[in-house]
């Protein structure tokens, strides 16, 4: 079962200066601490070990996410459907994490990256406003699969969200929503796997702090530093990230070879 302390003191530094840095972004831009920290994890380890030390600390940036926004849950209540449908999604995915084997999830991770870096699909509006729980249902479902199995819901759901062009004010509660069923779901179905032990909560606990300050500054910063810049920078990690990733991925299946 993994462990903080069977990785190097410079492994471990390396893992709270990743917390720090995505529970920064998080806070400035709103979103993307998953979508950062578990690929420049993955960067270290394999996927599954990347998403079960992230596991507290995800849930911890959600949770301090939606007390401290500005923005009103109420503003959610129409994607309600959605927010089930990742539920159900991110069960079925962590249920696939907890027994394939993970190595495959580096190219699906990197394609997700990919995909929001992209972010240039576009669902006709119509359509999604005329079959509104049919789309909830699609996206949510497959949106919490791939967070189950890659921590990456984001890159599905900003597709369904921006076609609908929902502001800032509704999007950012609503995506944290999302976030945050999935998360306990993952947990969950993990901990009954027997992955997530009481001893890795422990020890993940002072990455969720340091990652909740990260947050709690950036949010404090955001309206000071134009969102623009960290965006740039964010665009160009996580470019770097699926880069490295889909890279590992070959090596591994014996695709490059030296």
């Amino acid at each position: 079962m993994i462990s903080l302390l069977h990785f190097d003191v410079l492994v471990v530094i390396a893992i709270f200066g990743v917390m720090l840095f995505a529970g920064l972004i998080h806070g400035t831009l709103g979103l993307g601490f998953p979508m950062v920290a578990t690929p420049m994890l993955a960067a270290m380890m394999d996927v599954r070990s990347a998403i079960l030390i992230t596991l507290l600390p995800t849930m911890a940036v959600n949770i301090a996410s939606i007390m401290n926004s500005k923005s009103s849950l109420a503003s959610t209540k129409p994607f309600l459907p959605l927010v089930l449908f990742s539920l159900l999604g991110s069960i079925a995915g962590a249920s696939i994490l907890a027994v394939v084997d993970p190595a495959p999830f580096r190219i699906v991770l990197a394609g997700l990256i990919l995909l929001y870096l992209w972010n240039g699909i576009r669902i006709p509006q119509r359509w999604l406003l005329d079959n509104s729980l049919l789309a909830m249902a699609v996206f949510g479902l497959i949106a919490g699969i791939s967070a189950g199995t890659t921590n990456v819901m984001v890159a599905i759901l900003i597709i369904y969200f921006m076609s609908l062009e929902t502001p800032r004010s509704t999007l950012v509660p609503a995506l944290n929503s999302c976030f945050l069923v999935g998360k306990i779901s993952q947990i969950v179905v993990l901990a009954i796997a027997g992955l997530l032990s009481v001893r890795l909560t422990l020890e993940t606990a002072p990455l969720a702090v340091a990652a909740v300050v990260a947050l709690l500054l950036g949010q404090r910063l955001q309206p000071r530093i134009q969102v623009s810049t960290y965006q740039s920078i964010l665009r160009k990690l996580l470019l770097l990230l699926s880069i490295v990733l889909i890279y590992q991925f070959l090596t591994e299946v014996d695709l490059i070879s030296w």
